[in-house]
C-alpha cells in the first residue's frame, strides 16, 4: 500500500514536471512568433512608408512622385533627344490632322491644304505638360509667358546651385584653396568625387557644382563661405530676400530633400535670371566639358544638362533630381532677340523633363515675338507732345509754357504673342492748367502702356526746366511792351 502510494506519488510530479515543461516550451514558442510577427509588421511598415513616402503638408497633397526608390540618387537615365523631337513633331501633325479634319466637317472643305498650312504656322498650341510645374520666363520684360502651378511651393532638388553660386560668386575669391572636410567628402547623391583632405580652387569647386551637379562641392563651398552648411544657408535666405524672391527658402547648399527647402517656378527663374547676368555663372553653365584639377591631378567632368549643345540656343542652366522633387530642370534659351528661360518641376523621368522643356521654348518660338516697347512709346509720346505741349498754361508764370519729358521705360523690349502685339495701347494723361512757380521735376501726368487688360507699366511726365513765378518788374515789363 505504501509503495504504491509513493510510486503515485512520484507519477504525480513527473506528470506534473513534464506539464510544467510543456508549458515553458509553449511560452517560449509564443513569444517566438509573437517575436518574429512583431519584426515582420515593423519591417513592412517601414517599407510600406517608404514606398507611399509624402509630404504631410498640404501643398505638397497633388505633387507625389513615381520614382521614389530613387530617393537622393544620381540621375543616370539615359535619354535620346532625336526621339524626343520625333515623337513631338508626330505629335504636332496629329494636332493639325485633328484640327483639319474638324474644320472639314464644319463644312470648310474649301481650300483644305491652305487650312492645314494656316493652322500650322498661326495657331496658339498651349503646350501640354506632363510634369507637375511648368514655366516660361521673358527675361527682357521679367514677365511670364506662360505657367503651369508656377507660383506654387516645391522642393527643387539640385537647381538650388543655382542659388548656391551665387552667394558663392558674390562672397568667394575664385583662386582660394579649399580642402575637403569630412562633412563635405561623406556627402551622398550625385558627386563630383571629393574625398577627405583633398585640395581644389573655389573655381574647379563651382565648375564640379554646376557641371557634375556635386553634392559634395555644394558642401565644401559652403563650409568654406558660411563656416557651415546652417550658416551657408543664413546667407542663401538672406540673399532670396534681398532679390525680394518671399516664397523661397533654403536648408542646404545642395536641395536635397529636407523640410523647410523650397522655391516656385517662378522664383527660380528669377534666380537663373540674376544669375546669368554674372559671366562666371553664365561661362560656366553654358560650358558642356571641363577639366577639374584636384590634388594636382586632372579630372574632366560633363554637363547634366541634356539639351546644351543639343537644342538650339540653349546656353544653360541647370538639372536636378531627388524623390522629393522629381526630376527638374531650369534652361535658358535664346534665338534672334527672344530670351527666354524655362522651368520644369515634377517630371517622374528625365525623357518628360526633357521632352516638357522642349515643348515650352518651341511653343514661345513659334508664338511670341519681341517689340521694341521703347521707340513706339517714345514715337507715340513725341506725337502728343507736338500736339499738347504748347497747350499747358502756366498761370502766372515769367514763361507762359513748359518744356516737358517723360521717365524711362523700365522694360524696353517686351515679348509678346503674335495674335496680340496689336493690343498694345498708350494713354497720356497731363494737367493743362498750372500755377507758377513750378518746380524742375514736377509730374505733372503719366504715360500708360497697356497691353488689354494689363497695366504694363506707368510713366511719369515731368517738367524739364522750372518756371519762375512772376514779379512786380516782370508785370512792368508786360505793361511797357503794351504802349505803343
Amino acid at each position: 500500500m505504501v509503495k504504491n502510494r509513493k510510486c503515485l506519488i512520484k507519477h504525480t510530479k513527473y506528470k506534473k514536471a513534464s506539464f510544467n515543461r510543456l508549458n515553458l516550451l509553449l511560452k517560449k514558442f509564443v513569444s517566438g512568433v509573437t517575436i518574429f510577427l512583431l519584426i515582420f509588421v515593423i519591417v513592412n511598415i517601414n517599407n510600406i512608408s517608404y514606398a507611399e513616402l509624402k509630404y504631410a503638408d498640404l501643398q505638397y497633397a497633388d505633387l507625389e512622385y513615381a520614382n521614389l526608390q530613387y530617393a537622393d540618387l544620381e540621375d543616370n537615365e539615359q535619354v535620346d533627344l532625336n526621339e524626343i523631337q520625333t515623337e513631338l513633331q508626330d505629335e504636332t501633325k496629329n494636332i493639325i490632322q485633328t484640327e483639319v479634319q474638324g474644320n472639314l466637317q464644319n463644312g470648310t472643305q474649301e481650300n483644305s491644304q491652305n487650312t492645314a498650312i494656316e493652322t500650322s504656322s498661326n495657331s496658339i498650341e498651349i503646350p501640354k505638360q506632363n510634369a507637375r510645374i511648368g514655366l516660361i520666363f521673358d527675361r527682357n520684360s521679367k514677365t511670364i509667358l506662360y505657367e503651369k502651378n508656377g507660383l506654387k511651393q516645391v522642393p527643387m532638388a539640385s537647381t538650388t546651385k543655382i542659388m548656391t553660386a551665387i552667394v558663392v560668386l558674390e562672397n568667394a575669391n575664385l583662386k582660394d584653396v579649399v580642402t575637403i572636410e569630412k562633412k563635405a567628402a561623406g556627402t551622398g547623391g550625385s558627386r563630383l568625387g571629393l574625398k577627405l583632405n583633398d585640395k581644389i580652387t573655389v573655381h574647379d569647386l563651382l565648375y564640379g557644382l554646376l557641371l557634375e551637379s556635386g553634392n559634395d562641392a555644394a558642401v565644401a563651398l559652403a563650409v568654406h563661405i558660411g563656416g557651415s552648411v546652417e550658416g551657408f544657408s543664413d546667407l542663401m535666405n538672406a540673399k532670396a530676400k534681398e532679390m525680394g524672391l518671399l516664397n523661397s527658402h533654403f536648408t542646404s547648399p545642395h536641395g536635397l530633400d529636407q523640410e523647410g527647402h523650397y522655391t516656385t517656378a517662378y522664383e527660380l527663374a528669377c534666380m537663373a535670371d540674376y544669375a546669368l547676368n554674372i559671366p562666371k555663372f553664365k561661362e560656366i553653365v553654358s560650358t558642356k566639358y571641363y577639366t577639374v584639377t584636384i590634388n594636382g591631378s586632372s579630372k574632366q567632368i560633363s554637363n547634366t544638362n541634356e539639351l546644351l549643345g543639343n537644342l538650339d540656343g540653349v546656353y544653360g542652366v541647370k538639372t536636378g533630381f531627388t524623390n522629393g522633387a522629381g526630376r527638374c530642370l531650369v534652361t535658358a534659351c535664346k534665338r534672334g532677340n527672344l530670351d527666354i528661360i524655362t522651368v520644369v518641376l515634377g517630371s517622374d523621368t528625365k525623357k518628360i523633363r526633357t521632352s516638357d522643356s522642349i515643348k515650352l521654348i518651341e511653343y514661345a518660338y513659334k508664338n511670341y515675338e519681341v517689340i521694341n516697347l521703347e521707340e513706339k512709346v517714345k514715337e507715340q509720346f513725341e506725337k502728343w507732345k507736338q500736339l499738347n505741349e504748347k497747350r499747358i498754361y502756366i498761370n502766372k508764370g515769367k514763361s507762359n509754357y513748359v518744356s516737358i519729358d517723360m521717365s524711362e521705360l523700365k522694360c524696353k523690349q517686351i515679348a509678346l504673342r503674335k495674335d496680340e502685339i496689336d493690343n498694345i495701347r498708350i494713354e497720356i494723361n497731363s494737367l493743362y492748367y498750372l500755377e507758377a512757380p513750378v518746380k524742375e521735376g514736377k509730374v505733372i501726368g503719366s504715360v500708360k502702356v497697356i497691353n488689354g487688360d494689363e497695366t504694363i507699366e506707368v510713366l511719369d511726365i515731368t517738367v524739364q526746366k522750372e518756371v519762375a513765378k512772376k514779379e512786380v518788374i516782370d508785370y512792368f515789363i508786360d505793361f511797357l511792351s503794351l504802349v505803343p
